[in-house]
C-alpha cells in the first residue's frame, strides 16, 4: 500500500439530509415540482452517476431537462453545504491526520464538478489530500478516474475506501483492493477489508 483513495458520501461524511432539503426546496420553489425527498431515498441513489440520479428522480422529463434541473439542484446543494457542514463520521479528522502523515491521500467520487471542493472547504480538510477527481471534472466514471489519478500521481499500490457495491465494482475494474466502510450507505459481500469506523483504517495501515 502506497496511497489511499477515498469516496466522499457514506465514507467521509453524510450530506444526505442537507442535500435532500436543498433539492426539495429548489424543486418546489423554482421548478414547481413537488417531490418528497428524504435522506433515506438519497442514500439509495448516492454513488450513482448524476445522470442516473436525475433519471430516477425526474423520469417524465427529457434527459436535457433532467440534467438542467439536476445542475440547479447541485448549485443549491453546494450553497447549503457551505452554510452548514454535513455531519462527519466519528474520528474522521484524527484518522486523516494520522494517515496523511504516512500516505498521500486522494478522493475519487461519482459526483458533480465542485462537490469535492465543497467538502474540502466546508470541513477545512483540504491540506490532508493531494488530489481528487470526479465525473464532473473528467467525464469518466469511478473506475476510470481511479486509474487516471493513479497515473497522474504515479501511484503503484493504492487502496480505495468506499461504502457501496458500485465502489467495489469500480475497484474490481480498476484492479485495486477495496476497503468497505460498513458504516456508510450500502452493503458489499466480499471486500478486501472492512472498517466499522474511520479510525479502523489506522490499524489496517500500520
Amino acid at each position: 500500500m502506497d496511497s489511499i483513495i477515498f469516496d466522499v458520501d457514506g465514507t467521509l461524511w453524510d450530506s444526505t439530509e442537507i442535500v435532500a432539503r436543498s433539492w426539495e426546496n429548489y424543486l418546489r420553489n423554482e421548478e414547481h415540482i413537488n417531490i418528497h425527498l428524504t435522506s433515506v431515498r438519497l442514500k439509495s441513489l448516492f454513488g450513482q452517476l448524476l445522470s442516473d440520479i436525475a433519471a430516477n428522480l425526474l423520469p417524465d422529463l427529457t434527459k436535457q431537462e433532467q440534467l438542467r434541473i439536476m445542475d440547479k439542484c447541485c448549485q443549491a446543494e453546494h450553497k447549503a453545504l457551505l452554510k452548514e457542514c454535513a455531519p462527519l463520521y466519528p474520528g474522521l479528522e484524527e484518522t486523516l491526520k494520522y494517515l496523511s502523515d504516512r500516505f498521500p491521500l486522494f478522493i475519487v467520487s461519482n459526483c458533480q464538478a465542485g462537490y469535492i471542493e465543497v467538502f474540502l472547504k466546508a470541513t477545512g480538510f483540504g491540506h490532508y489530500f493531494k488530489g481528487h477527481l470526479c465525473p464532473g471534472d473528467t467525464g469518466y466514471a469511478k473506475a476510470e478516474n481511479i486509474l487516471r489519478i493513479s497515473e497522474i500521481y504515479n501511484l503503484k499500490d493504492p487502496v480505495y475506501v468506499g461504502d457501496t457495491q458500485g465502489d467495489y465494482n469500480a475497484c474490481q475494474k480498476a484492479g485495486i483492493p477495496f476497503i468497505f466502510a460498513s458504516y456508510g450507505f450500502g452493503k458489499v459481500e466480499h471486500p478486501w477489508k472492512t472498517i466499522n469506523t474511520p479510525s479502523d483504517l489506522i490499524s489496517i495501515c500500520k
